[in-house]
């Protein structure tokens, strides 16, 4: 199918699709391809486009164009040609449709299907690329307008000493909630009806801590099991908003998750938005091509030196994200200045947050990563919240985080829970962890506002389960 007519070069910056009023400019970053094909789509389950576009500019590694008959609203997708040697760490496939990293909205569901492999699973492993077009499988990135009325929105701002988090789940807040409009349970807009605003002011709460609403794909291992990702730890799309979350999947999820932040902030509570910077839900080896894999293996992810087939796994997940690379250090960057700057959300809980700060393979409170959001400007503004630990080694971290991070305090939750249920000699650490954990946290020069004191959260029993009994009880 024949490309749009009156294409243009177009610019390398910004990355992602930005309209300007006349146009669009694609940019991607891939350093490895040897090709790269925009394809363009008149649905979100098309499979085949209605016109596809070589990307035949490249700057520093950026390929990109210039289109001026395309608009918000538009359906894309790349395809990125290159070798394919897993050996050596690549995996490119043009086969397979992937999805823009820098999307600002991506139009529908990412399901298990073995067309959206890279590789054909018949032989058992990976030595040999699929044939199958995955594009009839894979949603697809939607062109957004940016352009948003936010009045007088201004963000909080509470500070430290008076926070109040409140951990929920923007579909399990709200979808059994008789109170809400039946039509926006399990929404963003839902989330920030009048009925939740009211129970979180009763509460006291000032600040909402909002399980990943990045864009997000189920496991393959719990889609054979009947189950899938209800709590979203698996991004596959780091500037776009769940849409699942949306009363439409088209595009107007970002217009209204940016309502959902303006209802929050006219009420006086902030938005801090868990962040999964650590993996992406492509998964190991034999995960799915979704985008990343298919765009540029080698230099997104951390491989095994021994073994470049396989994914350096510091998560769990199958997979980590090689931040020691400047364009993988600047998609995290731009993503949490986009959220902060287009999206007025008002800080970051980070997931396995020592994965971020690991140079060569420990962690590195003077990293890369550390350094970039010390400096920063925007992020200066918000609040940083690390959980800090993950599954590599030397994993554990709580206390190590440099200011201005807090982090999340499990020694205040464990001695807590300890306290209630009774058991003996735990009031000397329950002093200590009332009054700021300095045990911890002196040595990094930071105060109490450094400890996270958490009871409980997503990862366990609710408040109400873990005191009413005094050992563990899962029926």
């Amino acid at each position: 199918m024949s490309a749009p007519e009156r294409i243009r070069s177009g610019r390398h910056w910004p990355l992602g699709a930005t309209w300007d009023g006349a146009g669009v400019n694609f940019a991607l970053f891939s350093e490895h391809a040897s090709a790269v094909e925009l394809c363009l789509f008149d649905r979100a389950d098309a499979g085949r486009p209605v016109a596809t576009v070589p990307l035949r500019e490249r700057s520093e590694f950026v390929w990109h164009a210039y289109l001026p008959d395309v608009r918000p609203g538009q359906f894309y997708g790349y395809r990125v040609d290159g070798p394919w040697a897993p050996g050596e760490g690549h995996r490119f496939n043009r086969n397979k449709l992937l999805l823009d990293p820098y999307a600002r909205a991506i139009a529908g569901v990412v399901r298990v299907n073995d067309a959206l492999l890279g590789h054909d699973p018949r032989g058992g492993d990976d030595a040999a690329p699929s044939r199958i077009d995955s594009a009839g499988a894979l949603p697809k990135c939607v062109v957004v307008e940016s352009a948003f009325s936010w009045g007088d929105d201004a963000p909080p701002r509470t500070p430290w000493t008076r926070t109040v988090l409140y951990e929920c789940h923007v579909r399990g807040m709200t979808m059994l909630h008789r109170g809400i409009d039946e039509a926006l349970r399990g929404t963003y807009l839902g989330l920030a009806s009048e009925p939740i605003l009211e129970h979180l002011h009763s509460l006291g709460v000032t600040a909402v801590e909002l399980l990943p609403v990045h864009h997000f794909g189920d496991d393959a291992a719990l889609v054979r099991r009947s189950l899938r990702n209800y709590w979203g730890y698996n991004s596959i799309g780091f500037f776009a908003p769940e849409a699942r979350y949306a009363t439409t999947m088209l595009g107007g999820q970002v217009a209204e998750f940016k309502t959902m932040v303006q209802r929050f902030h006219r009420a006086g509570i902030e938005v801090i938005l868990d962040v999964v910077f650590n993996h992406t839900g492509e998964g190991s080896h034999a995960g799915p091509t979704l985008s990343l894999r298919g765009i540029d293996n080698r230099a997104y992810y951390r491989l095994d030196p021994a073994d470049r087939r396989r994914c350096v796994d510091f998560t769990g997940c199958g997979n980590t994200l090689d931040l020691r690379h400047p364009r993988v250090l600047q998609l995290v960057m731009d993503s949490l200045r986009y959220w902060v700057g287009e999206m007025h959300v008002d800080g970051f809980r980070f997931d396995l947050a020592p994965v971020l700060g690991r140079e060569e393979r420990d962690f590195d409170r003077f990293s890369g990563f550390f350094d970039a959001v010390l400096q920063d400007p925007l992020l200066a503004q918000v609040k940083l919240i690390a959980e800090p630990w993950d599954l590599g080694p030397g994993g554990y971290q709580t206390g190590a985080f440099p200011a201005p991070w807090s982090e999340w305090n499990d020694k205040y939750r464990d001695t807590v829970r300890r306290f209630w249920r009774g058991d003996e000699g735990v009031v000397p650490q329950l002093a200590s962890r009332l009054s700021g954990s300095s045990d911890l946290f002196q040595l990094s020069d930071r105060g109490p506002r450094a400890s996270i004191n958490f009871v409980t959260c997503h990862d366990g029993f609710t408040l109400h389960d873990l005191v009413s009994y005094e050992r563990k009880h899962n029926r």
